[in-house]
């Protein structure tokens, strides 16, 4: 009976000594991750933000000075997240399993995602931040040749536009193409690159790895993307029906006969303007500046600080595309735009600076590495959110661009608009989705030949006969944004899920189609519910917390499928 009171007194014992020592090892780690995140603040903060500035005047100037100097700040922070004995101790510390504090555990997670990505040979790392400045500063300074004239983006665009002669449609959209056979080795030099590194990591391959260290699984991202194409194939057939008809119409061809020129964009990725109602007229003598401020003053979001360190309008080698940029991850926000008086740049000013509200609004008291949106599709859902209304019926009446009597018989045709640009939308993102992902899979296969299968079968238009050119590579984001864009289609549904939410639950009303303008209860809700969180949680703990379901197509098939 002793023996037994004596071992269960040596169990107990020991087990308050285990309990001790554990006690004492999570307070030991606990203090080596605050120590490390103290280390870790002081080097990035200011670096994060000089390296920003950098690439903000390189995009702006596209001279070669100041590329170079946002490559090698960019080396620079690269260095600081390919450092191995910092790994090392992010890494004792996640696999010790000893940090509780929830906030803590969320900056561990994603400090250690950001170093595990770098967890290569510097040169390596060097040398691919090398490679993608270098094909960046060619799209930057290329302008397409027509005719022995220098067009911008823009140009090009309002050429596939508006005109119905077939030959200067064909030379416009040719002369795009042209930076394809410019770029595609460097990208294809570039992929293999970024494989060589993370298959260093112990990935697959650079698309697997991109996914997978922003928290999203690519098994489930695959079955997500088949959903929605078996939601959409039907409906946009149907649509593309509309589409053809309309076009042989109006550029007197007929409908097989229609190329990729005819469809009023460089990639058939916006909708082509096939109803009656012109938007563009609503917008054409309008300040776009004006009208964005306006709108978002209405619901309560004040956009004219961003404004003041915005550049919004052309210039010579200045990034023909658009972009919002957080500075320094705590009060200085741009936007860089192209802005031209028409439907499609104010969507673009309502969608980067939904973006830039986002930022904005961040919970300032947040740690460093959690001053940041919790996904980058959670930040491109509210972009998208708000770009959708330049062509809503009430936002024109809203906005005093026109009266109600005329938004009514706008009404159906702006839906209308919205519905095909959406579904066009969506077709493409499925062609880029497939393609990176194939390129990275393969980078050595025929890749004119994969991009042509699949904008044939997604988006179901022809490809020109005889050309073996690498028209795939015309897309810059496949250099500069790898394996991001599908991120937009993801970001397309959140936007329907918030919109419905809205509506239904913070307005208490059944008008899915408003505008929310004059609604401060809408910036009310964003702010506390979507902005403020930053990184705190996970992106689907996120949606969850502000919408009471995790991520779901449904609504955006309520809303522009059925």
């Amino acid at each position: 009976m002793k023996i037994i009171k004596r071992i269960i007194l040596l169990m107990a014992l020991l087990s308050v000594i285990a309990f001790d020592g554990c006690k004492n090892n999570k307070s030991h780690m606990q203090k080596e991750l605050l120590t490390f995140i103290m280390r870790f603040d002081s080097v990035v903060q200011p670096l994060t933000k000089e390296s920003s500035l950098a690439y903000w005047n390189a995009s702006i100037s596209g001279k070669d000075e100041d590329w170079k100097k946002s490559e090698d700040l960019n080396i620079e922070l690269t260095k600081v997240f390919s450092n191995k004995e910092d790994f090392a101790i992010l890494k004792k510390i996640k696999e010790s399993d000893a940090i509780t504090d929830e906030l803590l555990k969320r900056q561990l997670e994603v400090m250690y995602n950001s170093y595990l990505g770098n967890q290569v040979d510097t040169a390596l790392l060097n040398s691919a931040i090398k490679m993608q400045t270098e094909v960046e500063k060619k799209y930057s300074n290329f302008r397409a040749d027509v005719n022995g004239k220098k067009l911008s983006d823009n140009d090009v665009e309002a050429i596939l536009k508006t005109s119905t002669s077939s030959a200067e449609l064909q030379q416009a959209w040719e002369g795009h193409k042209a930076i394809g056979p410019i770029v595609a080795q460097d990208i294809i030099n570039l992929v293999k690159k970024r494989n060589e590194i993370a298959k260093q990591l112990g990935f697959k391959n650079y698309h697997e790895m991109s996914l997978k260290l922003s928290e999203q699984d690519p098994e489930e991202i695959s079955k997500l993307f088949d959903e929605l194409d078996n939601l959409t194939r039907d409906a946009f057939a149907g649509l593309k029906g509309e589409i053809d008809t309309y076009l042989s119409k109006r550029d007197n061809i007929k409908a097989e006969e229609l190329m990729p020129w005819h469809y009023q964009n460089r990639f058939f990725q916006e909708a082509p303007a096939i109803y009656k109602v012109d938007l563009d007229k609503y917008y054409k003598s309008q300040n776009i500046e004006k009208l964005a401020t306006d709108y978002y003053a209405s619901i309560g979001l004040d956009i004219r600080d961003m404004l003041a360190n915005s550049d919004l309008y052309e210039k010579p080698g200045k990034n023909q595309h658009a972009y919002c940029i957080d500075i320094d991850n705590r009060s200085d926000i741009r936007v860089l735009c192209n802005i031209k008086p028409n439907q499609s740049w104010m969507g673009t000013m309502l969608h980067e600076f939904g973006h830039a509200n986002y930022d904005k609004h961040i919970d300032q008291t947040l740690p460093f590495s959690l001053r940041n949106p919790a996904h980058t599709f959670t930040t491109e859902a509210i972009a998208m959110f708000f770009g959708r209304m330049s062509s809503n019926a009430q936002f024109l009446v809203d906005m005093k661009l026109t009266d109600t009597a005329d938004a009514r018989k706008v009404a159906a045709e702006s839906f209308k608009v919205l519905r095909l640009e959406q579904l066009t939308f969506s077709r493409w993102a499925q062609v880029m989705y497939r393609f990176e992902k194939a390129l990275y899979t393969n980078p050595d296969q025929d890749l004119n030949k994969l991009w042509w299968d699949l904008v044939e079968k997604y988006q179901m238009i022809k490809r020109p006969a005889n050309r073996n050119l690498p028209d795939w590579a015309s897309k810059i984001h496949i250099a500069t944004s790898p394996c991001y864009y599908h991120n937009y289609l993801l970001g397309e549904l959140l936007a329907s899920q918030f919109n419905h939410y809205i509506t239904a639950t913070v307005l208490k009303s059944d008008n899915f189609g408003q505008s929310y303008y004059g609604q401060k209860e809408v910036g009310d809700y964003l702010k506390a519910n979507v902005f403020k969180p930053g990184a705190r949680y996970g992106w689907n703990d996120m949606i969850e917390k502000a919408t009471g379901e995790k991520l779901t197509a449904k609504y955006y098939a309520e809303q522009f499928v059925k």
